[in-house]
C-alpha cells in the first residue's frame, strides 16, 4: 500500500474486508461491493485449503483482530472513559455504522480515510440511511500530515476537548516502515494527550512472532494480495510496548486475539496467533 498522501485509489483490502464483514453479519449488505464479493470468491478456495490443513486464513485474521478491537472499544465506552472516536483508514469497516446505531447520542464517531475511499463510504452510508450528522460522519484524512483540516490534529480539533477520545488504526500499521509508524504513533499520542482520556487501538504483526516458514509464506501472499509490502515490526511485544510509551503513551499492552477464543469463534483460527491488538492510553487529566 502506498503512503496515504500519494494514494487516490480505493484499496483492495478495503473492498475485500467489506465483503468479509457483510458475510459474517457484522455489516450492512450494502458495504459488500461487487468488487469485494468477487475478490472474496476468488480467494475462497485457498482459504478452504488452508483451513482444511489446519493453517491460518486471511478471513480468520481479519475477524479476530476486528472482534478484539470492538471488545476494547465497547468496554471503554461503557466505562465512560471514551465518548469520541476517530477511526483512521476506516475503509468499508462497519464499526462506525454499528457503534453509532448502538450508542446514538452517547458518542461522536468520525470515520476518516483518503478522499476516494471517504467519498465511497459517504455514498454507501447515505444509501443505508446514515447521512453525515453530529454523531457520525466521514472525513477526509492524510494521516501523515502535520497540520491542516485533513490532518489528525485538524479532525481532532472539531471534537469536544473535554471528552475522552479513542483513535483506531485497524489494518494500517504493517503497511509502513518502522520510522513512519513511530512518527504516526507520536502524532496520535500528541493528539490524544489533548483530551482528558485517550485510547489508541490497532492491530500489529510482530516480527518475532511470525518467523515460521509457513507464516512467512502467508505474509508474502498477503503482500501480493494487498499490492504492497507487509512489514513485520519488532522482535517481541515488549519492544512495541516500549516504542509506544516512547511515543508519548502512558500505558501500552499488546493483546493476543487467541486469548479471546472462548468468546469469539474467529479467535480460534490459527491466524489469531499471528496478530496482536494494541491497547495504549494517555495519562488521564482533569
Amino acid at each position: 500500500m502506498p503512503e496515504p498522501r500519494h494514494s487516490t485509489a480505493v484499496s483492495p483490502t478495503a473492498l475485500y474486508t467489506g465483503a468479509v464483514w457483510a458475510r459474517h453479519r457484522l455489516s450492512h449488505p450494502a458495504f459488500a461491493t461487487t468488487e469485494g464479493r468477487l475478490m472474496y470468491a476468488a480467494g475462497a478456495p485457498a482459504m478452504r485449503l488452508s483451513r482444511a490443513l489446519g493453517g491460518p486464513t486471511l478471513e480468520g485474521l481479519l475477524l479476530a483482530r476486528h472482534r478484539v478491537i470492538d471488545e476494547q472499544l465497547h468496554a471503554a465506552i461503557k466505562a465512560g472513559t471514551v465518548s469520541q472516536v476517530i477511526e483512521i483508514a476506516a475503509g468499508l469497516s462497519p464499526r462506525g455504522w454499528r457503534f453509532a446505531r448502538q450508542y446514538g447520542e452517547r458518542i461522536r464517531y468520525i470515520e476518516a480515510d483518503l478522499p476516494a475511499m471517504a467519498a465511497r463510504k459517504r455514498m454507501l452510508l447515505a444509501r443505508v440511511g446514515c447521512a453525515d450528522g453530529p454523531h457520525h460522519r466521514v472525513a477526509d484524512i492524510d494521516a501523515f500530515a502535520v497540520g491542516g483540516d485533513a490532518s489528525l490534529a485538524g479532525i481532532a480539533a472539531t471534537l469536544d476537548p473535554g471528552s475522552g477520545t479513542a483513535v483506531i488504526t485497524e489494518g494500517l500499521i504493517n503497511y509502513f516502515p518502522i520510522a513512519a509508524v513511530g512518527a504516526l504513533w507520536q502524532r496520535i499520542a500528541n493528539t490524544l494527550n489533548g483530551f482528558p482520556n485517550g485510547l489508541y487501538l490497532s492491530d500489529l504483526h510482530v516480527g518475532g512472532e511470525n518467523r515460521d516458514i509457513a507464516v512467512r509464506a502467508f505474509v508474502r501472499l498477503l503482500s501480493v494480495f494487498v499490492r504492497g509490502r507487509v512489514h513485520l515490526h519488532f522482535g517481541a511485544p515488549a519492544e512495541a510496548e516500549a516504542e509506544l510509551r516512547a511515543a508519548g503513551f502512558a500505558t501500552a499492552s499488546l493483546l493476543s486475539p487467541a486469548d479471546f477464543a472462548d468468546r469469539f469463534r474467529a479467535c480460534r483460527d490459527p491466524a489469531a496467533r499471528l496478530v496482536r491488538v494494541i491497547g495504549a492510553t494517555t495519562a488521564a487529566r482533569r
